[in-house]
């Protein structure tokens, strides 16, 4: 057995120890100690060139790892990570493909941790999910997402509150706009315009149930849902306190504030140009990980239908519907009674499906709006948004 005593550096230390003041030859203190001669020479002359520190066992790691990257190549990285400080290592090991000594992203992740450039997320617990809301969502221009990123101030002391729309699916930012002067529907609208003629009309939008999107009234009705409505778009909406509904704008949010409000710019004009930057670079250059590492601009394409520009074409209704117009106030005129409707829908014509004697199906184009009781004299509001088929119409 090599090594006869209970510790190896302690009888390195006896071995080299007799060798030298007791001047026991090679051959003998192999055969005391049960090594090989070959091992004496090893551990008497690491002794004579690093003293008692050099017969403490060596690393066996290799001194150059076989996975080992260029200087170059970490250069490289590094220089990726200074001009793109919130991309992480898969992002980074994204813009590194094609190259011949690509490394790993377990090496680009491993290069930025040895540099303190890299942060270690925090797991936050969650309540179980219920089935994403987006799932149905398979193609651009299925869903576009919109939203205002909470407000903040610019040094100057102004208000900034971002509006931002991006389409679901390819995860493309389609406008981000800072507001100065509040987010009423007449500010927002010309915005949600300038979005429809450059990139056409989506299927539906979804939103959170606050305004200008939406209000507390019959359907959740605003004047700018009801504009969206009259452009053929249907109405998606979260359930209130479920942000996560609509996690993937949400997601794109954090990156955008982390990208240009941290710290907030010097004036609005300036955090304008601080969104043009990002959308650029986030739609054409940051790679996307559900997107397979592509960025969103590789996937979109605009809408295939056209905003409609000029007075909008009325649906109409089935013939055997009662139609009614919307009075001043939101209110109309049914058999002598006054029922209220919504203040948004004021001079819009709506329709009335007979479902039951004394009780009609209440819609604003293809959204049901209620039920009309004619003897309770009101419409019990639909819990859910609803919508009628085309053949309906």
């Amino acid at each position: 057995m090599s090594w006869k005593a209970t510790d190896a550096v302690n009888e390195r230390i006896k071995m080299v120890g007799q060798y030298l003041s007791e001047g026991d030859s090679i051959s003998e203190l192999a055969r005391w100690y049960g090594v090989s001669r070959k091992t004496v020479y090893k551990w008497v002359e690491r002794y004579e060139q690093q003293g008692a520190a050099g017969l403490e066992d060596l690393s066996r790691a290799p001194h150059h790892p076989g996975g080992a990257i260029s200087p170059a190549m970490e250069e490289r990285i590094l220089a990726w990570k200074e001009d793109k400080p919130l991309w992480g290592a898969p992002k980074i090991h994204a813009k590194l493909q094609g190259l011949a000594d690509c490394p790993a992203e377990s090496t680009v992740s491993n290069v930025l941790a040895r540099h303190g450039l890299s942060r270690k997320q925090r797991r936050r617990q969650q309540a179980t999910p219920s089935q994403s809301p987006l799932g149905h969502c398979e193609a651009v221009n299925q869903v576009w997402c919109a939203d205002f990123k909470g407000h903040f101030r610019t040094r100057d002391g102004q208000r900034c509150d971002p509006l931002t729309i991006s389409d679901a699916h390819s995860r493309y930012l389609l406008c981000c706009r800072g507001l100065g002067g509040g987010i009423g529907s007449r500010l927002v609208q010309p915005l949600f315009m300038a979005t429809f003629r450059e990139y056409g009309v989506p299927e539906a939008l979804r939103t959170d149930n606050g305004p200008p999107f939406a209000s507390t009234g019959l359907g959740g009705l605003s004047p700018l849902s009801v504009w969206w409505i009259e452009l053929g778009i249907r109405l998606e909406r979260i359930v209130p306190g479920q942000p996560q509904q609509n996690g993937r704008h949400e997601r794109m949010h954090r990156t955008l504030k982390e990208a240009t409000a941290h710290p907030p710019c010097r004036t609005l004009r300036l955090q304008q140009k601080a969104f043009d930057a990002f959308r650029a670079e986030y739609n054409h250059e940051r790679p996307h990980e559900a997107l397979g590492q592509k960025p969103p601009a590789s996937l979109y394409v605009p809408a295939r239908r056209d905003y409609p520009e000029g007075k909008l074409a009325r649906r109409g209704y089935p013939e055997e519907w009662v139609k009614r117009t919307v009075r001043p106030g939101g209110r109309i005129r049914w058999q002598g009674q006054e029922i209220n409707i919504s203040r948004a829908l004021c001079g819009r014509e709506i329709g009335l499906k007979p479902v039951g004697e004394g009780q009609w199906a209440v819609y604003f184009e293809s959204l049901a709006l209620g039920a009309l009781d004619e003897r309770k004299g009101r419409v019990e509001p639909a819990r859910t948004l609803q919508w009628r088929e085309p053949e309906e119409k």
